[in-house]
C-alpha cells in the first residue's frame, strides 16, 4: 500500500482564519459588534504563556477585540471568579477562555461553570456538554480541539460517516468524550477506548477512523491502525532529541507516524495536524457567539 496521505492542519485552518476574517468584515460593516475574545491567564506557566500569546496574536490578526487579564500564581478563587462575573457582564466581550491548569488553590470545575454558557467558547461549560450530547449543534460551542479533528475527518471522508467504525483512544472531557459525540453526530459506529481497554490493539485495528488523544509520545504505532483507515493523532509530546544537540528536544504525537502512515489511507502530522485547528476553531467560536449576540445567523465556516 502507498503511504498515506499526509493531512495538512495548518493549511485547512488558515482557510478557516480567512474565512473568519471575511464574515468579521462583513458583521462590523453591517453594523454587527467587533468580536471580542478574553483570555484569563493565572500564574506563568511557560506553555501557558507561549498558547496565550498565540491566541491573542490571531484574535487581532482576525479583527477581533482582544483583551488578556494576567493574575498571579497566588490569586483566590474568589478573585478569578470576580474577573470571570466582570467579563460575563461586558457587552463588548464575546468569548472568554480561562487558560488551564489552574493552580491548586482554584477549584477548575467552578470557574468553568461560573462562565457564561454563551461566552463559553471553549465548550467546557456543563451547559454546552448537554448540548453536544443531546445533539443541539446548533446552539453548543463544542470544545476547539475536536471540533478542528471533525472538520479534518470530514475533509477526508465526507459529512456522512455511515457504516464507518470510529475508534476514539482517550475519554477526557475536553478531547475524548466530544470527539465521540461528534462522530456519533455524523452517524459513525463509535467506541471509546482507553487505558483499560483489553486488547487495545485490536480494537484499533477494527476503526476506520481512528482518533488518538492518550497523551503517551507514539504509543499507537502501525500495529494497531487498519489498512486504509483515517488517522488523527491529537497528541503533543515532548521527547528528547539529541540528534539536534545536547538537552534538545522535538515535538511527537501520540502515533507513531512512520509506521502508522504505512498502512493508513490519510494521517495528520505532528505538529502542523491538528494544533492550528484548534486556535482556528477558538476564532470560529468567538465569531459565531459575536453573531448570536447580534441576532444574526453565524456563517458556516
Amino acid at each position: 500500500m502507498a503511504e498515506a496521505r499526509r493531512i495538512d492542519g495548518k493549511a485547512v485552518a488558515a482557510g478557516i482564519i480567512d474565512r473568519v476574517k471575511a464574515a468579521t468584515t462583513a458583521l462590523t460593516a453591517d453594523g454587527g459588534p467587533q468580536p471580542g475574545l478574553a483570555v484569563v491567564i493565572v500564574g506563568a506557566d511557560p506553555a501557558s504563556q507561549v498558547y496565550v500569546g498565540s491566541k491573542e496574536k490571531m484574535a487581532r490578526e482576525c479583527g477581533f477585540h482582544s483583551v488578556k487579564h494576567e493574575l498571579s500564581a497566588e490569586t483566590s478563587e474568589a478573585d478569578l471568579l470576580a474577573v470571570v462575573e466582570r467579563l460575563n457582564a461586558d457587552p463588548a466581550i464575546h468569548g472568554i477562555l480561562v487558560q488551564l491548569p489552574l493552580p491548586r488553590q482554584i477549584d477548575e470545575a467552578r470557574v468553568i461553570e461560573a462562565i457564561d454558557p454563551d461566552k463559553d467558547v471553549d465548550g467546557f461549560n456543563l451547559i454546552n456538554v448537554g448540548r453536544l450530547a443531546t445533539g443541539a449543534l446548533d446552539k453548543a460551542f463544542v470544545p476547539c480541539t475536536p471540533a478542528g479533528s471533525m472538520i479534518l475527518i470530514r475533509g477526508a471522508l465526507g459529512d456522512d460517516l455511515s457504516g464507518l467504525n470510529a475508534v476514539v483512544v482517550g475519554r477526557s472531557n475536553i478531547v475524548g468524550k466530544p470527539m465521540a459525540q461528534l462522530l456519533l453526530a455524523a452517524n459513525a459506529t463509535v467506541t471509546i477506548a482507553h487505558s483499560r481497554t483489553k486488547d487495545l490493539a485490536a480494537v484499533c485495528r477494527n476503526a476506520d477512523i481512528l482518533v488518538a488523544a492518550v497523551g503517551r509520545a507514539e504509543m499507537l504505532t502501525g500495529d494497531y491502525v487498519k489498512e486504509g483507515a483515517v488517522v488523527i493523532d491529537v497528541g503533543i509530546n515532548r521527547v528528547p532529541a539529541p540528534e539536534k544537540g545536547e538537552g534538545k528536544s522535538r515535538l511527537v504525537g501520540d502515533v507513531d507516524y512512520a509506521s502508522a502512515a504505512a498502512r493508513a489511507a490519510a494521517i495528520t502530522p505532528v505538529p502542523g495536524g491538528v494544533g492550528p485547528m484548534t486556535i482556528a476553531l477558538l476564532m470560529a467560536n468567538t465569531l459565531t457567539s459575536a453573531c448570536r449576540a447580534a441576532g444574526k445567523a453565524p456563517p458556516r465556516l
